[in-house]
């Protein structure tokens, strides 16, 4: 049964390739590149056999570690890149357990991922060639490794089974799939300041690493040829019990899918629950408003501007600690850029536009309302935002100037947004698809329609902006006083000429941005 479960894998991998050319091109290329990764290893491992023990049980620790890692969070970020042997494929199959977990295991190592794990894993041997017995160990602790990459991964894959056939969870993985990438610029920064400040940076992590199951396996062997054959065997039973453990949970996730198969559940929900409709007033401009908060906390779409605020919070106070500058300006810029975020409420609606034309909203309710909506929860977070930095930094005197330039930024970005999402629409990520997508025929005009409206935001709010940095030059309360004066009352103003204009603009032209959405797909 294992070596059909391989057949069955090797089989439907070259009918997949006689059946796209791009996909062979994309295995040729795919498998070059592979080669050439793998290359480097080999060269690189052989090459490293010849410094000190230390050095090399650091560069193998924090590598293999990697590796481990890599192919515990790849499934999450990527579920479905390879489901040939999906686990629900096999449910009408009375395969035994066993030989299903086997056939399972070797299959996941047949495929670029999985050879060039496994011939980089024994490669290590080579490493250790001056110590036969801590080569020996670096062939068997290499191959559970492998089996521990395997496994974890699979376990990984089953256990999201259940749920990658649901819309949300697709959109929820979307957005967490994009935020390894906020951070991978401030992790490489972080961990390449740390080898450069701290000479035992490296070994220091290192020696946690060998602690743990992401490390244990590759540090035995050096463990071996330092002559520490106690430390080898503790690594070796951790690194064999994780295996053990992830089998174990592997086996009952996938008994549990292959008897309850992933299915769309119909969500039940109690009548007369209206939502969001049954809290704001029954009038068009309220309907609106409810209207656009449901889209805010249901729509992966807006809901991916909510998620990433928090992490701008994080990437600031990193950047330059609790009372670095960047922290400090947390709120204005949280306020810039929630602000902006419904420019382009219209083209996000796209042919769901339709409802509000055929019911005769006017364009003050529809531009209201959305800014409405936006200010139900932008004012709290821009509020939070504003003053917790401060609090933190010991730096609270500076709140009236730094509220004033918040405010005036959110409440002048919100009418600006109000005219602009009523005047420009552009090609934008369809219902249902990627928050980050980057649509076809998304040209040169969002660019100027997005770079244009930055500046006449900043221009608009540029009173308060000069009040404010007089304040944090001199120091003189009156500026910060006068800042948070003329940044509520001249933001509270454009805010209503940007609602009364987006109006104008609306009802002018609801026609033509009806047709203008309906062809951005």
């Amino acid at each position: 049964m294992v070596a059909n479960l391989l057949r069955l894998k090797l089989l439907l991998l070259r009918n997949s390739l006689k059946r796209s050319t791009a996909q062979l091109v994309g295995v040729i290329l795919g498998g070059l590149y592979g080669l050439g990764i793998l290359s480097l290893l080999v060269v690189g491992l052989v090459l490293l056999g010849s410094a000190d023990v230390e050095f090399i049980r650091t560069v193998l620790v924090i590598g293999g570690s990697a590796a481990v890692l890599g192919w515990l969070v790849i499934p999450i970020a990527a579920t479905g890149i390879d489901m040939t042997l999906d686990p629900a494929r096999f449910v009408t199959f009375a395969i035994p357990m066993r030989q299903l977990l086997a056939g399972l295991v070797l299959g996941g190592l047949v495929g670029i991922p999985g050879v060039v794990t496994l011939i980089a894993s024994l490669a290590q041997v080579l490493t250790w060639i001056r110590y036969p017995a801590a080569a020996l160990t670096a062939l068997v602790c290499g191959l559970v490794a492998v089996l521990l990459c395997v496994v974890a991964s699979r376990l990984v894959t089953t256990a999201v089974s259940s749920m990658t056939g649901s819309r949300r969870f697709k959109d929820v993985n979307g957005i967490i799939a994009f935020i390894p990438l906020i951070f991978l610029g401030p992790t490489i920064g972080g961990v390449t300041a740390g080898f450069q400040n701290s000479p035992g940076f490296a070994s220091s992590l290192a020696d946690v690493l060998a602690w743990t199951p992401l490390g244990a396996l590759w540090a035995a062997p050096a463990d071996v040829a330092a002559g520490e054959a106690g430390l080898a065997v503790a690594r070796f039973l951790i690194g064999v019990a994780t295996l053990a453990l992830f089998l174990v949970l592997w086996s009952r996730s996938l008994s549990h899918a292959l008897v309850t198969p992933p299915y769309n559940a119909v969500t039940k929900r109690a009548g007369g629950n209206l939502g969001f409709l049954g809290r704001f007033p029954a009038t068009p401009a309220g309907a609106v408003t409810a209207r656009a908060l449901t889209y805010w906390f249901r729509d992966p779409r807006y809901s991916a501007s909510l998620v990433i605020i928090p992490f701008v919070a994080v990437l600031l106070f990193f950047s330059g600690g609790a009372s670095g500058g960047a922290f400090a300006f947390l709120g204005p810029i949280t306020a810039f850029l929630m602000a902006w975020s419904i420019s382009a409420d219209i083209s996000y609606d796209n042919t769901a536009f339709s409802l509000h034309v055929s019911t005769g909203v006017s364009g003050r309710d529809d531009r209201s309302g959305r800014a409405a909506a936006l200010l139900v929860f932008a004012l709290p977070i821009t509020l939070v935002f504003t003053l917790v930095p401060l609090v933190v930094a010991g730096r609270i005197g500076d709140a009236p100037a730094m509220l004033g330039l918040s405010l005036g930024l959110l409440l002048t970005g919100a009418g600006l947004s109000s005219v602009v999402s009523a005047r420009y629409t552009y090609n934008v990520p369809l219902p249902g698809e990627s928050a980050f997508k980057t649509p076809p025929g998304t040209n040169f005009t969002m660019f100027a329609v997005q770079f244009i409206g930055w500046l006449v935001m900043l221009l608009l709010a540029l009173p308060e902006i000069v009040l404010a940095i007089a304040y944090l030059v001199t120091g003189n309360m009156l500026f910060g006083w006068l800042a948070l004066l003329v940044g509520v009352a001249l933001g509270a103003i454009l805010l209503v000429v940007g609602i009364r204009m987006g109006g104008r603009w609306y009802d002018r032209r609801a026609p033509e941005l009806l047709l203008a959405v309906s062809a951005n797909r």
